[in-house]
């Protein structure tokens, strides 16, 4: 028996919830339940985190924790919960199954079969973002190795045990040199270590669109946290639906299973919402947890209903379906079908051990790191780059001499064209002279003479060299 944790949601939520308790009792599912309040009402009862430390505990005790749909009030500053969720938990791995169910759901790919793992943690998620001047404010992405290795590894080891026999790398590194630039190089390294497994790289653009035409040439697509929040969704629409999707949330410790889908109040308690994505989240959490012959029979179950022409009024059509039937008729036909195998869809089997547990990360032994200079970002409400050039360039600093400045990413300074359009926020980059040696004490000094001579310093961003290769980005144009 495992005991886990349940939290019904918002919206459609309850219902759907339900629905899935039913086919896991049904099924035989060795589940206790521990279920725990989130979402809409916690945040409107005054409680901004939209959980309260008792529910923290709770899902911290279980480890494993099945969640509906919830919803975030608008305003107010509310941070998502899904959001923290997944990162106080340190569930780094998000797995979204999507796959055609062609004839019976409308697609135009037949073939498609493909898993979008996606980094859980990091990128904007992170959510650091400041408003720094009147018309500019900014977000931080931070990428950090453990978190590229962690999940990268995942992926591979993942396509390993489920037989997928190419993975696929998405990024913007051609223009994030830095950020999406580690995860490529660490993709590579890991790649490199699984040489039975195919692997190639795709910019994210061209990729998207490759992936929404052509979605059979992949077999799992490993990305970055914003990328994998799109695509997955694309990819499930293009399947058929984003209400059938079912979505794994692995940590270490912890494990979160889910729809992807929102909690859609405006069909909420109508009783007419489709189970399956929660559902098929909760076959994900029964591999997980080690009874796999029980999600076999759910989602042979599943499958066997889908192809019995028993759907639910997001997914019927006339000619196709059989019978247009309500979240309650849905579930019981899944639980008729409990034992029966899909005729025309392949049946599902899973083996035995089906958890993929990864080696700690061992951090690497630290480059040499070395200050080359600083770039402040200034709030400045003139247009003419080279007029801010001169004041910045009398600064009285021994240490320091300014180079560059750039406007929204690119180069103004030296050498701009006056056909670019600026905002008020300006980076403008000091370097070390050739005869000095940048330090913290020269950068607090600059501050002090920009300070004085009234230039608004709003941030700065010191830049380093690692083992002598310099690890910040160029101006666009320089």
């Amino acid at each position: 028996m495992t005991r886990i944790t349940i939290a019904k949601g918002d919206g459609i939520g309850p219902e759907i919830m339900d629905a899935t308790l039913s086919v896991l009792e049904a099924a035989g599912a060795k589940l206790a339940y521990d279920e725990i309040e989130i979402g809409e009402k916690v945040y409107l009862a005054g409680n901004s985190a939209g959980i309260s430390p008792e529910a923290w505990d709770t899902i911290r005790s279980n480890k494993i924790f099945l969640k509906a749909p919830i919803t975030t009030p608008q305003g107010g500053g509310y941070k998502s919960l899904n959001v923290s969720t997944r990162k106080f938990l340190g569930l780094y791995a998000n797995i979204r199954p999507c796959f055609s169910l062609h004839p019976y759901v409308a697609t135009k790919h037949p073939q498609m079969d493909l898993v979008i793992i996606r980094e859980n943690e990091e990128d904007l998620y992170a959510g650091i973002e400041h408003q720094q001047t009147d018309e500019v404010v900014q977000c931080l992405k931070l990428i950090s190795r453990p978190g590229c290795e962690k999940i990268i590894r995942y992926a591979f080891e993942y396509a390993k045990m489920y037989g997928r026999k190419k993975v696929t790398c998405f990024t913007k590194d051609n223009i994030m040199k830095q950020t999406d630039g580690l995860f490529r190089e660490v993709f590579n390294e890991i790649a490199a270590q699984y040489p039975e497994i195919e692997n190639d790289h795709w910019i994210i653009d061209i990729g998207a669109a490759k992936l929404a035409n052509a979605p059979q040439d992949f077999e799992l697509i490993v990305t970055l946290n914003l990328y994998g929040d799109i695509i997955s969704d694309i990819a499930a629409e293009i399947a058929g639906s984003v209400g059938l999707a079912g979505s794994a949330n692995i940590g270490e410790e912890c494990a979160m299973f889910e729809a992807i889908h929102g909690s859609a109040p405006m069909i909420a308690g109508q009783g007419i919402a489709n189970p399956s994505g929660l559902l098929l989240g909760a076959v994900q959490m029964l591999t997980h947890i080690g009874q796999t012959s029980v999600a076999e029979k759910i989602q042979n179950a599943w499958l066997k209903t889908i192809e019995d022409g028993v759907h639910t009024f997001d997914i019927y059509k006339e000619g196709v379906s059989t019978r247009r039937v309500n979240t309650q008729e849905f579930t019981t036909a899944v639980i008729a079908n409990l034992g029966h195998l899909p005729h025309k869809f392949p049946a599902v089997s899973y083996r035995e051990n089906a958890r993929i547990e990864l080696p700690k990360y061992a951090r690497k032994a630290p480059k040499i790191k070395t200050l080359q200079g600083v770039d402040l970002f200034v709030h400045w409400s003139g247009t003419d780059a080279n007029v801010l050039a001169e004041a910045l360039k009398v600064l009285p600093s021994e240490t320091f001499d300014m180079i560059l400045i750039t406007n929204r990413g690119i180069k103004v300074y030296p050498d701009g064209f006056p056909e670019t359009f600026c905002t008020d926020h300006w980076r403008c980059r000091f370097i070390a002279k050739k005869d000095s040696t940048a330090s913290k004490k020269g950068i607090i000094d600059l501050l002090s003479f920009a300070e004085n001579a009234g230039i608004d310093v709003v941030k700065t961003e010191n830049l380093y060299a690692f083992d002598g290769k310099a690890a910040y980005s160029l101006g666009q144009g320089q």
